[in-house]
């Protein structure tokens, strides 16, 4: 009895050093922490009401009262988005069948426009005629937006435009052949210049990727692979190649089960020439949301280093400069 007694008194030793050098080898305590910035998501623009998230769910018929007249993906918006404190905006294109880049949200025209098809299918000269702010209600009767002379931005006028910002590339479709022609118009330091990261589709961001060296990105099999690694061996401080040297998301709901989390982790990041964002929380849809009212601004860690990802930038950029 007594050897068992002294048996059970060395391994509960043995668990508590393990956990006291767990702890401090990821304890954010002796961290300081840095600047915390805003990303915008699609810019200022409409929100939509409802709880049906999917690929083809049409957000723009159900939108909650407007209080301005932004519409995501135009100019105006990512202006007014980068005036309100986003250092990033993030945008969405699409490659039209005659090899220019449309900035639009949906994969399909009906919802929010009074054009019909796949969006990629058209040619650019097509899509310029479109009212893209035809589709948008709050009560399925009245239109506001509509007949105001809102048109779709090709990503050229958006590269050419005195933005006080950069920009967040998401590829809408999982086609390589985009990532190619994206990777060509980039090759244009000033052009380049105005982008601050890619990701959407694999094939294509992986492409851009390859192709412009020093750029950073993510896609789906790519973050994944991150949070596995990482999450099986980051407590000892080791990044893996999987999560170098590129850009990584986190949802606010996941955070404090990260080895480091935050001010240790996000320090690692750096060191490993990788940035984080932080998204609202994960909800198991597979669609995140973003850091959107003050009580989930609350929940950002002080000094966090990195970026908030936001879809309410005229709401969250006020709050973060109080």
């Amino acid at each position: 009895m007594r050897v068992l007694k002294r048996f059970l008194f060395g391994l509960t030793l043995i668990c508590a050093g393990i956990c006291a050098g767990l702890w401090l080898n990821n304890t954010s305590l002796f961290s300081e922490g840095g600047e915390t910035r805003l990303l915008a998501h699609r810019g200022i623009h409409q929100i939509y009401a409802g709880s049906d998230r999917t690929n083809t769910t049409c957000r723009a018929q159900n939108v909650t009262p407007l209080t301005h007249g932004y519409i995501e993906n135009t100019l105006p918006s990512i202006r007014a988005a980068m005036e309100a404190g986003a250092e990033v905006v993030e945008i969405d294109v699409h490659l039209t069948r005659d090899g220019r880049f449309a900035v639009f949200h949906d994969w399909t025209l009906e919802c929010q426009t009074n054009g019909e098809g796949v969006t990629h299918k058209h040619s650019w000269a097509d899509l310029q005629k479109l009212d893209i702010g035809y589709g948008f209600t709050a009560d399925g009767e009245t239109f506001p937006l509509r007949g105001k002379g809102h048109r779709m931005p090709s990503f050229a006028e958006v590269l050419e435009a005195d933005l006080p910002g950069q920009i967040l590339i998401n590829f809408k479709s999982n086609r390589e052949e985009e990532g190619h022609a994206l990777a060509d118009l980039l090759h244009d330091p000033a052009y380049r210049a105005k982008v601050w990261g890619i990701y959407g589709g694999a094939k294509p961001t992986r492409a851009a990727l390859a192709a412009l060296q020093g750029m950073r990105g993510y896609d789906k099999p790519s973050i994944k692979a991150c949070a596995k690694d990482y999450m099986l061996t980051g407590w000892s401080g080791y990044v893996a190649p999987t999560c170098r040297d590129a850009i990584i998301v986190v949802p606010q709901n996941v955070a404090p089960f990260v080895w480091g989390w935050p001010h240790l982790f996000t320090e690692r990041m750096k060191k490993a020439g990788t940035t984080v964002i932080l998204l609202g929380p994960y909800d198991g849809s597979g669609f995140s949301s973003g850091i959107e009212d003050e009580a989930a601004l609350a929940r950002v860690p002080d000094g966090f280093d990195g970026y908030v990802w936001t879809n309410r930038v005229e709401v969250i950029g006020p709050l973060m400069g109080d």
